[in-house]
């Protein structure tokens, strides 16, 4: 829930980055070189400060995080998005981090970011088209359908690395049985208070789950229930 920046002074992808790194939330160079090759601008809705260090509404009662809060995912994430594995993004909103799992993993890997607002897909298909990975989403290595995540998405599982984009009051099981053995899950779990959890799936199928950080997302819900205002 930390902002480690405000306002809008900083006008460039790469020097959104730098200051993450400065802050300690960007550790890797992969990760570091990942945000400088994805531009945020291209994922948030014209007008906005797309560089500043802070949530934005994107219409329908969505969000798309805050760069922190995004660096922090693929720094948990990073083992996990080898070239050649899958990444299952939930609740893939503007397409953002989806971009990012697509161009980690690769052409030989599979990112699939699932949101179930299908206006927020066709935005985020327009976003990716716009960035560095469209050659990815033409192959079919990245693909964004619409569908509920919570559920997560059974056609390309098992996953080595799944993200939550939206708070659930406990881990969904569906994307824990998604997950691959060694994969690992990073999801927000709580109502009031929520908490960012890492969940391992060891080998043997059995699970470790640790707190990361205090968090605050919007909920993960049904369609019809977030189209409400929950």
């Amino acid at each position: 829930m930390e902002q480690f920046w405000a306002g809008s002074s900083i006008n460039k992808n790469k020097g959104m980055v730098e200051l993450l790194q400065r802050y300690g939330i960007i550790q890797s160079k992969k990760v570091a070189e990942v945000m400088e090759t994805v531009d945020r601008a291209l994922f948030v809705p014209d007008g906005f400060p797309a560089y500043e260090d802070s949530p934005m509404q994107i219409g329908f009662n969505a969000t798309i995080s805050a760069p922190h809060m995004h660096a922090t995912c693929l720094q948990l994430l990073e083992k996990h998005l080898q070239p050649g594995m899958h990444a299952l993004d939930v609740g893939s909103g503007t397409g953002y981090l989806t971009a990012c799992f697509a161009l980690m993993v690769g052409p030989q890997g599979r990112a699939i970011g699932v949101e179930h607002i299908p206006e927020l897909v066709a935005m985020s298909l327009k976003n990716v088209e716009k960035s560095v990975v469209a050659p990815l989403l033409k192959d079919g290595s990245l693909a964004l359908p619409v569908g509920d995540g919570r559920e997560g998405w059974p056609e390309f599982a098992p996953y080595d690395a799944i993200h939550v984009g939206a708070a659930a009051p406990e881990i969904p099981k569906p994307l824990i049985d998604q997950l691959k053995p060694g994969g690992r899950l990073v999801t927000p779990v709580g109502n009031i208070f929520q908490e960012l959890k890492v969940v391992d799936k060891n080998e043997d199928g059995s699970v470790e789950v640790r707190t990361e950080i205090a968090v605050r997302y919007v909920p993960v819900t049904s369609r019809q229930a977030q189209l409400r205002g929950y």
